[in-house]
């Protein structure tokens, strides 16, 4: 092979979904169990890693923060301080630790964080899938546009400024927050983006989300990364103001769930019930155009003269001329 010829592409990838337990309210540990569990997927041979939804800062199952229709109490607002002073910024110290893990073991590390706005006011917290390479930088960002049900209470919406794809080796990368993979429009921005890995972090334990990947995976003709958190209620601090609006929940908040699918819906690991663990998954990724010959969403199976999508991904500032400091496009 001549000098200057390109390396040839990969066939294939060692892709890591991590269940990961974190420790709610102490985002400062809970970082390092991400960093140790990184470190422990690299060393069995991952080149790709994904933990989940919230996992930095941290999924609050069960919590209202004090909250009902027409009021608020100050017990809630006490705990949603707690909860806003753990979130992360971006860029800021967290990141960069993510950054300095991802470039100590060589591999495309996302990970699910709460985000703590800096552009204005930064009251508003943001569920943000983070994408970080190999070599250190952070790739892109993607802030779930549509938190679902009592998530609306505690964070914002994304705009389409962060509906993120990423170039790697192996393909496009990018996906969706948890049930943004139940928006239609929203899954086929990603397909139009020629996404191949697919990642589907969530909150979501129920049984008949592994549906859902599967589904993913047949229409996107995709490999589906799904990740979850294994959540008890014992894990919570002790003496929290609030700690008496878990009492309805059962003993494990999140059994977890998380499992990896190719690219004709065929389940390649998980799903993972129960425990703490990672699942590794040897991707082929000739099994990609070989899926497509007969389905390709964006393709040969699309219909363009009869539906078409538009998607404005222009970022919406609530101040016009004012440009956020810190943000990082998508």
């Amino acid at each position: 092979m001549p000098p200057d010829a390109p390396s040839p592409a990969p066939s294939s990838l060692t892709a890591a979904v991590v269940q990961l337990a974190p420790v709610p309210f102490d985002t400062p540990t809970t970082l390092e169990r991400v960093v140790a569990r990184t470190r422990e997927a690299a060393k069995q041979g991952a080149e790709l890693v994904l933990f989940p939804e919230a996992t930095v800062g941290g999924y609050p199952w069960g919590l209202a923060f004090g909250t009902a229709v027409g009021g608020r109490s100050g017990a809630g607002r006490r705990v949603w301080e707690r909860y806003w002073r753990g979130a992360v910024e971006v860029p800021g110290a967290e990141v960069t630790r993510l950054a300095e893990v991802a470039q100590e073991t060589g591999v495309h590390l996302c990970v699910g964080v709460i985000e703590r706005d800096t552009s204005f006011s930064g009251g508003t917290l943001y569920c943000t899938l983070l994408y970080l390479g190999p070599d250190g930088r952070l790739l892109g960002k993607h802030r779930k546009i549509k938190p679902t049900a009592a998530e609306r209470l505690i964070w914002g919406e994304g705009d389409g400024s962060t509906l993120t794809a990423v170039d790697t080796p192996w393909g496009t990368l990018g996906g969706l927050i948890c049930w943004e993979n139940y928006m239609p429009l929203a899954r086929m921005a990603m397909y139009g983006k020629g996404v191949d890995l697919y990642l589907a972090p969530t909150a979501d334990a129920r049984p008949r989300w592994q549906s859902t990947l599967q589904h993913i995976a047949l229409e996107g003709r995709c490999f589906v990364l799904g990740c979850n958190q294994y959540v008890r209620r014992d894990m919570y601090p002790e003496g929290l103001e609030i700690a008496h609006e878990l009492e309805a929940w059962p003993e494990t908040l999140s059994r977890g769930g998380s499992a990896v699918y190719g690219p004709l819906g065929e389940p390649l690991a998980g799903p993972l019930w129960d425990e703490e663990g990672i699942l590794l998954a040897e991707l082929d990724l000739s099994a990609i155009p070989r899926a497509r010959f007969d389905f390709d969403v964006t393709g040969h199976y699309a219909r363009p003269d009869l539906f078409r999508l538009v998607v404005d991904e222009s970022p919406r500032l609530p101040v016009e001329g004012v440009s956020g400091a810190g943000d990082v496009a998508g």
